[in-house]
């Protein structure tokens, strides 16, 4: 029972990283419909590409015990392929100090994840040393990767306006945070649940921060009976400037 359940939540898991992961596809579209970056970053997609990268390796056999963590490879690894495309057009785009900008966040991750499993495949010789290390790296990637909307939150904020923050994006971070946090507890895997832990606070926050603003624009918004009351006003202010003119 315990491992149909864990399977079940690791199936619902990717199918909400999966949206998670695709999700930057209308920001994509719009690149190249118009033919630029303009002010994007390929920052998130890098980290989120170190993160697919990490778990992937943390799921195959070398690392865990057999394939215990098959849902883990499957999703990551079709994040893989989202996040390596997105990267690949954003370059295509980018101005040539975009181009720079993004090789110079490359080279440490590819080197990183290089070096990790390098380490993991040849010094370490049980999966238990190699979990330890690769999910140690894993964890901190995650975090780096659910911190990144902070900076969008600071910017929802400063212009009270919830245009760069798309809720389903928002929610599906929430989804896919918890479901992975109830498969790393059922799987007893700090290393895959510990992330979560950091990602469904923020999650939470994100959306507590879209129904705030989101509300308060559309109480910004003039009501129609207010509309009619000042317009009533108006035409009572008009009689009595056109009855003083007539004295006059």
């Amino acid at each position: 029972m315990g491992d149909t359940l864990r399977l079940a939540i690791g199936i619902m898991g990717n199918a909400a990283s999966l949206l998670l992961y695709a999700a930057p596809m209308l920001t994509f579209r719009r690149i190249l419909k118009k033919k630029s970056t303009e002010e994007f970053t390929c920052v998130p997609y890098i980290l989120a590409l170190l993160n697919c990268l990490l778990y992937t390796w943390y799921g195959l056999p070398i690392v865990s015990h057999e394939w215990e963590n098959f849902p883990v490879v499957t999703i990551n690894g079709i994040g893989i392929l989202l996040e390596s495309s997105f990267i690949l057009i954003y370059l295509w785009f980018a101005s040539p100090t975009g181009k720079k900008r993004v090789s110079l966040m490359l080279v440490p991750v590819i080197l990183l994840f290089c070096i990790t499993v390098f380490v993991s495949t040849f010094a370490l010789h049980n999966h238990r040393q190699r979990k330890i290390l690769v999910g140690s790296i894993g964890v901190v990637a995650s975090i780096a990767m659910y911190g990144s909307p902070l900076v969008v939150m600071k910017q929802v904020i400063q212009t009270k306006s919830v245009e760069f923050m798309p809720f389903t994006l928002s929610l599906f971070s929430l989804l896919a945070s918890a479901l992975w946090m109830m498969y790393g507890l059922l799987s007893r895997d700090l290393f895959l649940a510990s992330p979560n832990l950091v990602g469904c606070p923020l999650g939470i926050f994100q959306l507590v921060i879209y129904c705030i603003y989101r509300k308060k624009v559309i109480s910004e918004k003039p009501k129609f009976a207010d509309l009619e009351k000042n317009g009533e006003i108006l035409k009572v202010q008009e009689l009595i400037v056109s009855n003083i003119n007539g004295k006059t």
